[in-house]
């Protein structure tokens, strides 16, 4: 049974991204596509490499933080990458509580103005 390969046009249509994005998370080495010719080809690996980047990028973290903890499977392994995520998820619920707080906060001003403003018009 043959595993399941992309082309790059493909892989872009099966993640919604754009190929700029995709030739981006290969030049910074997040993704290393098999090439035969000029031709890319996306196997198993980076299948699963891409929707853990995602995944990442939809939590907020950085991709240097996720080309560092897609390393570290490489060199050190699953229970060691695991590790990593727990420090890495609670350093990102911090930061997003924290953006959170702001963000109500912004909120709140811009009510309380809007309903001054509203006051004032009767």
């Amino acid at each position: 049974m043959s595993e399941k390969r992309l082309t790059f046009k493909e892989m872009c249509a099966e993640f919604d991204v754009t190929p700029r994005t995709l030739r981006y998370y290969e030049y910074i080495e997040l993704l290393q596509p098999e090439k035969e010719g000029r031709s890319r080809f996306y196997g198993p690996r980076e299948l699963a490499r891409m929707t853990l980047i995602l995944r990442g990028r939809r939590f907020g973290f950085a991709l240097e933080d996720i080309r560092q903890w897609l390393m570290i499977y490489e060199k050190e392994g699953t229970e060691a990458q695991m590790r990593e995520w727990i420090s890495l998820a609670d350093r990102q619920m911090i930061e997003l509580s924290e953006q959170k707080k702001q963000l109500e906060e912004t909120m709140q001003e811009l009510r309380t103005l809007r309903d001054e403003t509203a006051k004032t018009l009767g």
